[in-house]
Formats: structure tokens, sequence, C-alpha cells
């Protein structure tokens, strides 16, 4: 009897988890797994490229879960510098190319796992291609982006956004000795937050040094006698740049998909079902930075780019694709990032995603401590808090501080997905000790504070 074939395009989080879960499921003599990567490195954490550029980690070989060489002594397949360039649904079979050799051949498949992920925004404006240019989405884009900052005498830098990658490539960056300039076409960095809480972000990139224009849309990059970016230019001015780093964000990897007939999303991502197999195709599934997911608070789907979705999309596609059964309910929306020493989370809805879907809302904002205000070292955080109007179930909470204020968000991203009420979480049992928290931890306080404002609407 034949060995059945699954086939995986993408070798990173999404991609290898799957591989490497179905292998552990299924022996080579059961099932033939065969990974495509069109890059030089697989299962390799991108969220670490901005430490790795800003010089605080080594890399790439320092971010590396899984080597090629250690994949294939597990019985998987993986073929480096292969990038796949159709998908034959009907024949079950896929073309690939290798990236050295310019050979094109096709490899039949039984199963199929499309985890091509995202890449980097790139608007459409004139010099956008431009060497000095960079987005930063693998480890190849690393590297490039390394070497350019070593090869430029030059030591004035630009990132384009102020997202979670702008924010965090601008410390990476000045991390490198560059003069740096983000231009925002927001009206605060961070449009993940509410203005008022990207506002304190601005002030503390302001005090770092970092130059942050907001209501900067970028027009036109502008370039040399050499042909190399020289200058970044708005409607309003022009900053000079020796280099450029993209940080507008993401969107899914989805043009081989959709190619392929299979369905995408208003965001752009493939739509699954709870399995993560693509909708209408039984043998077909789909996980990490190219899908859309279930939003748990607003009901609709999302594009989510994290590493965190991706590998337990990962694990509950290899399972299913070997016999098992795993589901993926869907997220609430959490991500954690910095900026030098400032700490920043987020989980649910902000004012605008809850007006989008028709919820109305009370807020509260609370100003308070990571540790007891007596213990050394305490430091400011603010934490917003929103919660729906007459039930007064959590709808997302958002917290800006210095040490300890980020994973405070884990706290809110429970009580979300557990659809608590902020009274409810007032009698939450958190750990307490002056080294860590004030007797009423930060989230505590936002949550009572909440309660009072709901009492005040007459809604609680």
């Amino acid at each position: 009897m034949a060995v059945e074939r699954l086939v995986v395009i993408g070798g990173d989080a999404a991609g290898m988890s799957a591989a490497s879960q179905a292998r552990r499921l299924k022996g080579p003599g059961e099932l033939g797994i065969v990974a495509f990567e069109r890059g030089h490195f697989a299962s390799y954490s991108a969220c670490g490229i901005p430490y790795w550029v800003g010089g605080d980690v080594e890399g790439p070989e320092a971010l590396v879960a899984r080597t090629p060489e250690e994949h294939r002594a597990r019985s998987i397949d993986l073929r480096t510098r292969t990038e796949v360039t159709e998908i034959d649904v009907a024949g079950q079979r896929v073309r690939a190319l290798d990236r050295d050799s310019g050979e094109t051949y096709w490899t039949g498949f039984d199963k199929l796992v499309v985890a091509t992920g995202a890449r980097p925004v790139r608007p459409a404006i004139p010099g956008i291609d431009a060497p000095g240019v960079h987005g930063v989405q693998t480890l190849d884009d690393g590297r490039a982006l390394l070497d350019s900052l070593e090869g430029t005498a030059g030591r004035r830098a630009v990132v384009v956004g102020a997202g979670y990658i702008g924010v965090e490539m601008a410390e990476a960056l000045l991390n490198r000795g560059f003069e740096v300039t983000v231009l925002n076409r927001g009206a605060q960095p961070m449009a993940t937050l509410d203005p008022d809480m990207g506002r304190l972000v601005h002030t503390a990139m302001d005090g770092l040094g970092i130059t942050t224009v907001n209501g900067a849309a970028v027009t036109r990059v502008l370039t040399g006698d050499d042909g190399r970016v020289s200058a970044v230019a708005t409607a309003d001015a022009s900053y000079p740049a020796d280099v450029v780093v993209l940080g507008i964000g993401v969107e899914p990897e989805t043009a081989l998909a959709r190619a392929a007939g299979l369905p995408t999303g208003p965001n752009g991502g493939l739509l699954t079902d709870l399995s993560m197999r693509v909708r209408g195709h039984g043998n077909i599934w789909a996980g990490g930075d190219c899908v859309e997911v279930l939003d748990l608070v607003a009901g609709h789907t999302r594009h989510i780019a994290l590493g965190t979705h991706a590998n337990k999309h990962g694990q509950i596609i290899g399972s299913n694709a070997a016999g098992g059964y795993g589901t993926f309910p869907g997220v609430v929306g959490t991500a954690v990032s910095k900026v030098c020493d400032l700490e920043i989370g987020r989980t649910g809805l902000r004012e605008k995603d809850a007006s989008a879907v028709g919820l109305r809302y009370v807020t509260a904002t609370i100003e308070s401590t990571g540790r007891a205000g007596y213990y050394p070292g305490a430091r400011a955080m603010t934490v917003k808090m929103l919660a729906e109007y007459r039930t007064g179930r959590l709808l997302g909470v958002q917290i800006v501080g210095r040490e300890g204020a980020a994973k405070r968000i884990d706290v809110a991203a429970v009580a979300l997905t557990a659809r608590m009420t902020v009274e409810e979480m007032t009698a939450l049992d958190l750990g307490y000790a002056p080294p860590f928290s004030p007797v009423w931890d930060p989230v505590l306080v936002a949550a009572r504070r909440t309660v009072a404002v709901l009492r005040r609407a007459g809604t609680a």
C-alpha cells in the first residue's frame, strides 16, 4: 500500500510545527512529509529579528529553534531555497522552483498545509524598491538589513510606520548608533492602542531621542546619484536617510492560494474552520500569518500575525493531518511590545473596535505602579479598561508602563476569554508582594474604577 504524502508550503512556525506534530503521530512508514521553504532557514523566531538587529541577541543561528538538518534527521524532507509557485488543487500536486538551480518540478500530495506567512507592506510609491529600503519579515531580511547598516557610512535612519514592527526597529536602530526618525501616518504611535495611550508611547520615544512625526504619510523615497535611498518625502517635508526600514505592518501572503481558488476573507487571509482546514477543502489546511482568525470579543475574523498563534495552528494542523483531533477556537487579540524600557500591552477591543461592531461601552483609565509605592524601583503604569455598557463585560485593556507592565495584560486576556465582567475581576486572587505589586494590583484598580463608572452611568 502506498504511503500517504503530506506536503507543507512554508518552513517556519506553522508549517514546521505541523510537520513535526504529524511526524510525532505517524512514522515515515505511514506518512511521508515534504516541506518547501524558499529561504535559507526554518523554524526561526521572526519576532527576535529586531533584537538581533539591535545587538541584544546573537543571530541568526540563535533565533533558529530547529535547523533544516534536524528536521531531516526526523524524516521530514525539508527543501530549503525552494519556492512553491503553483498549487494544482484538482490534480493534488504543487509546482516547485529550486531558487539556486532554476529547476522546476511537480510534487504530488494527499494532504496539503499552506503556511506561507505574511509579507511586509510596501506602499506603491516611487522609489520604494531602491537599495537601502528594507522590509523585515524573515531572517534573510534581517541579514540584508544588517549588511546595509554595516555598509553605509551615514548614520541617519528613517522608519516608516509606528506599529509594533516600526517601534521595535526604531529601538534597534537607536541601539546601533543611528539617528532615528519615525514617520507615522496616524495621530499617535501604536495604532493598536487608543490615541490617548499611544500618546504615552510618543512621549517615551521623544525622551529616548527618537524623532516621531505623526500625520506623516510617505509620498516618495528619494535616491542619490548612485541609485541608493537618500531621503523620504511626505507632503510637507523631506527627511534625509541612509537606510529606511518599513514598519507599516504585514499582510497575509496568499497570492499562491488565491490563484489556486482557495477562499480568503475580508482581510486577505485564508479562511479555515475550527480544525484549521481550509473551508470547502477536505484535505487542505492552513495556518500562521496567512490565515484569518476569529476574534472572540468582536465576533468576526481578523488577520493577526503572531508566532504564538502560528505555533498553535501548526500543532492542531499536524494532529488533524495525521488522523488526530484538535481545534483552534479563536483569539482575543493579545500583544506586547517595548521601546527601550517602556512596556506596552493590549488585549481585546479599542474604542473604535467596539463602536465598529455596535457595542456600547464605558472606559476608565488609572495611574498606578508596578510595585508597592514604598518599594525601591516603583515606576508609573497606566491602565485603560473598556467594559460593555449595562452588562459590565470586559471588552479590552491597554497597559503602558515600565518593568512589569506588559505581562500584566495576560490577566486581562484570561478574563476576556472567560467573558468575565469587570466586577467579577475585582475579586480575582492575584499574587501580591511589595517587589511585584501594590496591595491592589493595577489591573484590579482599573477594574474597580470601571465598575464605578458603570454605576455612575446607572448600568451596574
